[in-house]
Parts: structure tokens; C-alpha cells; sequence
């Protein structure tokens, strides 16, 4: 039996996985530009965070690291339980995956916002301006 880390512990039950600081940055440029949203539809695929039915479009905004993107952030991987670590991102990748084909299936246009990318407003404003429109 592995000992268990209190440290690590605390640390992983210290993740969020609605509200992050990077969704919240998100929610409140899409709010800015005018646009109004749902939040966290359940009956939808993945759960997007952030979703406009009139126009059947959704907005998931994924941390680097936990969905595997190829950033220097996302590609890197812990020292410890490589394996797990490594399994884990690869189930997000292909939950991902799957997910997006079931919108897409059921006629809804997703984007995917990384975190990595949230650091200029003003492209991303646009983008999302773009999206929307």
C-alpha cells in the first residue's frame, strides 16, 4: 500500500474545477463585450462552462496542464506517479474529444480557450467577438 502525501492531498483538493481564476477572467470579458450566458450546462456534453443557447454555441475554457495542450505548460509532467499523471491527461484528452464530436453532432459550435492564451485580452476579445457575432 502507497503512503498517502497529506501535502498532495491538500494541494489536488485545493483544485477547482468550475470558477477557476482563468474561467472567471473568461466570464468576465464575455460580460464586457455584451454577451449574456449560462453557466455550466449539465445536459450538455463535457459540461461547457460557458454556453448561449439562442445561438447554440458553447465556450470551455480548459487549464493546460489537466487537458494536455501542447504549450510549455500543458506538455510538462510531474516528477512523481508519472504514469498515472500521464494516463490521466490522455482520458481528459480523449473525454475532450469525444465530447466536442457530440456538440458538433447535436449542431452546436464550441470554442476551446486555453489558459496560455487568456494573457492578451485584446486578441482574445476579438476572437471571442468573432465566435459570438
Amino acid at each position: 500500500m502507497t503512503a498517502i502525501d497529506p501535502i498532495r492531498s491538500a494541494t489536488m483538493r485545493a483544485v477547482k474545477s468550475k470558477n477557476t481564476q482563468t474561467e472567471l477572467k473568461v466570464r468576465s470579458l464575455v460580460h464586457r463585450l455584451g454577451f449574456r450566458f449560462r453557466l455550466h450546462r449539465k445536459e450538455l456534453p463535457g459540461t461547457p462552462d460557458l454556453v448561449f443557447p439562442a445561438r447554440r454555441k458553447a465556450v470551455f475554457v480548459h487549464g493546460c496542464f489537466w487537458h494536455g495542450h501542447d504549450c510549455p505548460r500543458g506538455c510538462r509532467m510531474p516528477k512523481t506517479n508519472c504514469e498515472y499523471w500521464k494516463s490521466k491527461i490522455d482520458r481528459n484528452r480523449q473525454r475532450d474529444a469525444a465530447n466536442l464530436g457530440k456538440l458538433r453532432a447535436d449542431g452546436w459550435q464550441v470554442l476551446t480557450i486555453w489558459e496560455c492564451k487568456i494573457s492578451d485580452s485584446v486578441v482574445l476579445a476579438e476572437g471571442l467577438r468573432r465566435f459570438l457575432g
